[in-house]
C-alpha cells in the first residue's frame, strides 16, 4: 500500500511545471520588438487574459514577465526583457507541440504586439 501511494505522490509532481521548468527549455517564440518592455507587456496582457482568465503579469527587474498557469501547472511565460533597441521577447510553453484551449490566441497575441 505504502508503494502505492509513494507512486501516486510521485506520479503527481511529475505534472507540475513552474516558470523556472519552462525555461529550461527552448523558447517557443523568441523576437524582439521596438517597443518600450511596459508598452508591449501591456499589449500583450489583455488579449491573454481574454484567452485564458488565469493570465498574471508582473514587473521584473529588467521588464515583464507574463504566467498562463493551471492549478499549480505553469502552461506559459512569456518575458519581456529591456534591450538596447527596445524589448527582447521569450515565449515559453509547457508541451509546446500539444494543442491547447487558447494557445493558438496566446501566440497571436505575442506576434501581434511585436
Amino acid at each position: 500500500m505504502r508503494i502505492l501511494i509513494a507512486a501516486v505522490a510521485v506520479a503527481m509532481l511529475a505534472g507540475c511545471t513552474t516558470p523556472g521548468d519552462l525555461k529550461g527549455g527552448k523558447a517557443t517564440i523568441s523576437a524582439s520588438s521596438s517597443k518600450a518592455p511596459k508598452q508591449y507587456a501591456l499589449c500583450v496582457m489583455p488579449k491573454w487574459q481574454d484567452a485564458r482568465s488565469g493570465a498574471t503579469m508582473a514587473e521584473t527587474s529588467t521588464g515583464y514577465r507574463l504566467i498562463v498557469a493551471t492549478d499549480s501547472t505553469a502552461e506559459e511565460l512569456l518575458e519581456v526583457n529591456q534591450s538596447s533597441n527596445g524589448s527582447s521577447i521569450a515565449l515559453y510553453q509547457r508541451l509546446s507541440w500539444a494543442p491547447g484551449y487558447g494557445r493558438s490566441a496566446i501566440e497571436k497575441a505575442v506576434r501581434d504586439c511585436l
